[in-house]
């Protein structure tokens, strides 16, 4: 599928990292881009630079997704291309020690839960609602094609650390379900592709010390150093653009595979 003025997107986790990095490529491609988030300061900013439209969205409400997509389609048109960034990153052992008592306490639920209904719940909430709308389009390739989901999952779905079960379990949800789907949605046109990102500059990092940075750089084969958003975006664009790409996980990592800490 070509990228061009014709198509319309959307990136949820839009406003900063690999959405971000993913909306602005898609904008330098005349794609009209709907950037869905929850920071609404810097998604509008982002969305008046690159001439696009921010939605207020929590992927864990119905609601909310339902007025995203409502607002994203009256600027837009129904999106062709729909990125999935929108996640959390959790760290919490299985069990712990309480630092003033030393008493052993259990992961607690909630921060389990919470990562499952956005990392996981809320992908599959965005894909089910953008792709029901997508079928009733015509296709735009020769093969009928209609459009492209991209995921974004984690190589900790596939090598998770201590302390990343929730993180870990999420994504490989994610993972898990890109295959199912993919063939789900292949009478009617529409790919489905999953990216597991390696060690990112992302916000996740950004306050981390520059010692803990180059540490974590030196840790990746090759090239070592954290990957760059951009890259993301680059590989996201590859997606789009080869219809033959459907219904895989593609690590983006540099040859890194997680030490268990």
């Amino acid at each position: 599928m070509k990228l061009d003025s014709s198509l319309a997107a959307i990136v949820t986790g839009g406003a900063s990292g690999l959405g971000e990095a993913t909306a602005r490529m898609l904008a330098g491609e005349g794609v009209k881009v709907a950037l869905l988030d929850l920071n609404a300061e810097r998604g509008e900013a982002i969305a008046k630079e690159i001439g696009g439209v921010f939605c207020t969205c929590d992927v864990t409400n119905e609601a909310s997704v339902d007025e995203a997509l409502a607002k994203a389609r009256a600027a837009h048109g129904i999106a062709r291309i729909i990125v999935n960034c929108a996640g959390i990153a959790p760290g919490r052992r299985v069990v712990s020690k309480k630092r003033d008592t030393g008493e052993l306490v259990a992961h607690d639920l909630a921060t389990f839960e919470k990562a499952v209904a956005i990392n996981l719940t809320g992908t599959f909430r965005v894909i089910a609602k953008s792709a029901v709308a997508l079928a009733g389009l015509d296709p735009v390739t020769a093969d009928g094609g209609r459009g492209v989901i991209i995921c974004t999952a984690s190589v900790a779905a596939e090598d998770g650390q201590i302390g990343q079960a929730a993180y870990a379990a999420s994504k490989a949800g994610v993972a898990g379900m890109t295959l199912p789907i993919a063939r789900d949605l292949a009478g009617i046109g529409i790919r489905v592709v999953t990216i597991l990102p390696g060690l990112f500059e992302t916000p996740m990092f950004a306050g981390l010390p520059e010692e803990a940075k180059a540490s974590l750089a030196v840790s990746v084969p090759h090239p070592s150093r954290l990957g760059r958003p951009a890259e993301y975006a680059a590989l996201a664009r590859s997606i789009v653009e080869n219809d033959m790409l459907n219904g895989t996980t593609i690590r983006l990592d540099g040859a890194i595979r997680l030490a268990p800490k």
